[in-house]
């Protein structure tokens, strides 16, 4: 396993981390969890994800649950806040009083006594910025998170938070959490240089496209029984992939995977972390196996003519924009 700082920090995540959205605490059960946690540890993973808005808390509790046997110092957590946790009308959002209830809250659900990395889940236009980013840093002051983050936030989003920790003296953020796969590449476009320019690292979800990018996903065929794109509880997001334009490259890039003697998720996880801004990719897993094979993707370096053979057979779907 190779590590990456996370964006101008001294903090060193591995190149493959652990997520938890649609899998512990919902789909998966506890011994999945746990399971999928000690091949983490087994294969060099040590930045473990969730959120508590996964499942109300439950995301929470069975991460948490999973990493207790192991000892605190030897792996990086990191949750987040913003989604609604309640009916009260100040159960969401980025308001001072709804990070810190969050914050004591995911901190006892998570059974620890500190965060490492702290993410705003998304950016909240009813509070002022200022206001969200005193609030991370006085939980930062209190040693009850250690480094503070967003998910999701536009460029000029990312801009402005710099602009005003600055000013403010505050800390600087040190990551965003976007999505980021062969078919959704919008951090490209903006996010990228502007969070190099404000230091900040880039923590992707869902680089497998929401486990598309595995091969399992034929064209012109049902979604194979146990899967994600079966279960219409979990499958809101991944229903719009399963096109037939969409599934014909995704073969094409399993052929070229199998070519380079690697796993389509290999290549997909790769072609991510080919971004120097990139500090992580997170993976979701409900089975051991799926974890090893993913993290053998980290130090794969892919030639150029292989980049330019991938950007070709994207081009044919460069319309795609799946629904959220």
């Amino acid at each position: 396993m190779k590590y990456r700082r996370l964006g101008n920090t001294g903090l060193k995540v591995s190149e493959i981390g652990l997520g938890s959205w649609l899998t512990y605490g919902t789909a998966a059960e506890q011994k999945a969890a746990d399971a999928c946690v000690a091949k983490a540890f087994e294969c060099g993973i040590n930045f473990f994800d969730t959120a508590n808005a996964y499942n109300r808390g439950e995301g929470e509790k069975a991460i948490g649950a999973a990493l207790r046997s192991y000892q605190r110092s030897d792996y990086v957590l990191s949750t987040k806040v913003f989604f609604p946790m309640g009916d009260g009308v100040n159960d969401r959002g980025l308001s001072r009083k709804h990070i810190m209830e969050q914050c004591e809250a995911s901190l006892k659900r998570l059974g620890t006594d500190y965060i490492d990395v702290y993410f705003c889940h998304r950016f909240d236009k009813d509070t002022p910025v200022e206001e969200t980013l005193r609030a991370l840093d006085d939980l930062t002051a209190q040693g009850k998170i250690l480094y503070s983050a967003v998910s999701e936030w536009s460029a000029a989003q990312i801009a402005r938070a710099g602009g005003t920790s600055r000013r403010l003296n505050l800390r600087p953020l040190a990551s965003n959490q976007p999505i980021y796969n062969m078919f959704e590449r919008y951090i490209e476009e903006e996010v990228l240089e502007v969070s190099g320019q404000e230091g900040l690292g880039q923590v992707v979800f869902s680089p497998l496209a929401q486990g598309i990018l595995t091969g399992k996903y034929k064209p012109g065929q049902q979604p194979p029984a146990g899967t994600r794109g079966a279960d219409d509880s979990v499958n809101g997001v991944i229903r719009s992939y399963l096109r037939d334009d969409v599934l014909g490259v995704v073969a094409q890039l399993d052929d070229l995977a199998a070519s380079l003697g690697l796993k389509l998720s290999q290549l997909a996880l790769a072609w991510v972390l080919r971004q120097p801004g990139v500090s992580s990719a997170l993976i979701g897993a409900s089975k051991p196996g799926q974890v090893e094979e993913n993290a053998q993707a980290s130090g794969i370096l892919l030639q150029q003519e292989t980049l330019e053979t991938i950007d070709g057979l994207l081009r044919q779907v460069a319309d795609f924009a799946p629904a959220r």
